[in-house]
């Protein structure tokens, strides 16, 4: 039987306080959506069906490209006509599994174990917190058959001592359950068509009701910004957790965020608050210092990254070292023994093996060959206020400490560039390029005398 997924994501999230929906917040550097889609496309559901209300046209930009049925709730009347929305377009033939926007760390195994009994019954997934103040009470027979559900504020005193609670999660064959979510009813306090009658109407008609128990962590729910930061770090524990058992090396799980996908080989270490953002890949025996930030980035062997380097959009081969306080920034391309020191920044910079800048440099738009030195305070100037130039050096090539590089321009293997010199035109091999005025020694120099203090 195929199964079509309805996200409910129609909400505007005033305990926010934002100006983006609720569903768009981020958690692990991915909107809350995307978690929640994440987890359902993981199943091969015949259809997604997104349900959207507040900031629809905010939502659907920022899922260009995917493969959804977007379908507007433009009266925001509760979760049960939220699904009404969404069930013309289902096939009767399906199972049909019911998630939340702002619930993102439902993991597939558990949608998978509801799905599995949900061919001919009414599944939901329930869970027993330590606190169940505020959640819906699932409703038994003394047989232990579910009857129903009651909401916390219509609950009696003997139901508020219910420890098991809904989380919101359903699925259920569409053909048995559609003639009963057209029977809901609006005839509540909220004025509103919840989803959670369908138990009650389920239970009248005969339709088997199953439950699945879950981690009261998979089905948190974030209404504000307190709850995302738990979340969060619920979520930042899971993953560490996770690359832990796979093999790495962490100083402490609790001072370590993965905002993306993190692959590794063996024997690698991560110190304390260090960032993990986009693509990152690690080969074996790599080392990364505190404070330092890497963003879609792939390191070779045996790399050592110093504190505080910031590292983006760059490749590092075997045997590297960069920092403390470097700035890799896109395009930077850096092959084996490469040494980058503190406060150099690079940007569309290709270094050859055994090349070295180790303090107060910037290479942008530069190719330098292999076995290259250059000195501190040494630049290539780039950009002429216009357009971007390129600076071309061999190999063996020194650069001298304070000196610039004006692009375009090429400097041939084994040159030297003297200390404090501006370079403009073409280096030839095996040659001194100086570029700098003549130096004067003036005699018997008098510094200004420093003035009386004014009364």
């Amino acid at each position: 039987m195929d199964t079509e997924v309805v996200v409910l994501a129609a909400g505007e999230g005033t305990r926010m306080k934002s100006g983006r929906p609720k569903v768009l917040q981020t958690l692990a550097g991915r909107t809350l959506l995307d978690h929640v889609l994440a987890s359902a496309s993981a199943l091969a559901p015949k259809r997604i069906h997104v349900v959207i209300g507040h900031g629809a046209d905010q939502v659907r930009s920022a899922f260009t490209g995917r493969s959804l049925n977007w379908v507007e709730q433009r009266e925001r009347l509760g979760t049960g006509h939220a699904v009404l929305q969404a069930l013309p377009q289902i096939d009767p033939g399906a199972r049909m599994l019911v998630l939340y926007g702002d619930v993102p760390l439902v993991e597939p195994a558990t949608l998978a174990r509801a799905l599995a009994s949900a061919d001919d019954a009414l599944v939901l997934l329930t869970m027993e917190p330590n606190n169940p103040h505020g959640f819906g009470r699932i409703l038994r027979d003394q047989q232990g058959v579910v009857t129903g559900i009651v909401e916390e504020r219509d609950a009696t005193p003997e139901q508020r001592t219910i420890t098991e609670v809904n989380s919101g999660i359903m699925a259920m064959p569409v053909a048995q359950v559609a003639p009963l979510l057209e029977r809901l009813s609006a005839d509540n306090d909220q004025g509103e068509y919840l989803l959670t009658d369908l138990v009650a109407l389920a239970c009248d008609a005969g339709l088997p009701i199953k439950t699945a128990g879950v981690d009261p962590l998979e089905v948190a729910g974030i209404n504000d910004r307190v709850q995302l930061a738990e979340v969060e770090r619920a979520l930042q524990r899971r993953q560490a957790t996770a690359l832990m058992r796979a093999g790495l090396s962490l100083a402490d799980p609790a001072r370590f965020d993965l905002r993306g996908e993190l692959q590794h080989g063996r024997d690698c270490f991560i110190d304390v608050n260090v960032l993990m953002e986009g693509r990152v890949a690690l080969g074996e025996r790599v080392r990364v210092g505190t404070g330092a930030v890497l963003r879609d980035v792939t390191i070779a062997d045996d790399v050592v990254i110093e504190p505080y380097s910031v590292i983006d959009g760059a490749r590092i081969g075997a045997g590297a070292n960069i920092g403390p306080f470097a700035r890799l920034r896109p395009g930077t391309d850096l092959g084996p023994a490469v040494r980058i020191g503190n406060f150099v920044e690079t940007k569309q910079a290709v270094l050859g093996a055994g090349s070295k800048a180790n303090h107060l440099a910037y290479l942008g738009d530069t190719r330098l060959g292999a076995d290259c030195n250059v000195g501190a305070g040494a630049i290539t100037c780039n950009y002429d206020g216009v357009n971007k130039h390129r600076t071309e050096i061999g190999d063996r090539v020194f650069v001298g400490s304070n000196s610039t590089l004006v692009a375009p321009l090429t400097i041939a293997d084994d040159a030297f560039v003297a200390a404090g010199s501006t370079v403009t035109t073409a280096v030839d091999t095996k040659s001194l390029a100086i570029g700098r005025a003549r130096q004067r020694n003036i005699k018997g120099w008098q510094p200004p005398a420093a003035r009386s203090p004014r009364g």
